[in-house]
């Protein structure tokens, strides 16, 4: 499920506090672990989540959270207690 990435959409959250936060997080990275999750599931209030481990963080999991349409990224964090 490759999508071009101007078809990806941030929240006002993700775009002013996340990347505010964590300053280390690329969108790049939160394409790739949509795209290439070893795991999603729903969340609650209408959420997906998305983990992958991104090579750039030596291999270290991210945790990528979407609205309902899994193209808008609402959240993403290091998620270390993760395992595959």
């Amino acid at each position: 499920m490759h999508r071009p990435m101007t078809e990806y959409k941030f929240t006002g959250y993700f775009l002013n506090e996340v990347l505010r936060k964590r300053p280390y997080i690329k969108t790049e990275w939160c394409i790739f672990v949509i795209e290439n999750a070893v795991r999603s599931e729903p969340q609650e209030a209408n959420r997906w989540r998305f983990w992958a481990a991104i090579p750039e963080r030596d291999g270290r999991y991210l945790r990528v959270v979407t609205l309902e349409d899994k193209i808008t990224i609402h959240n993403a964090f290091p998620d270390r207690g993760f395992t595959p």
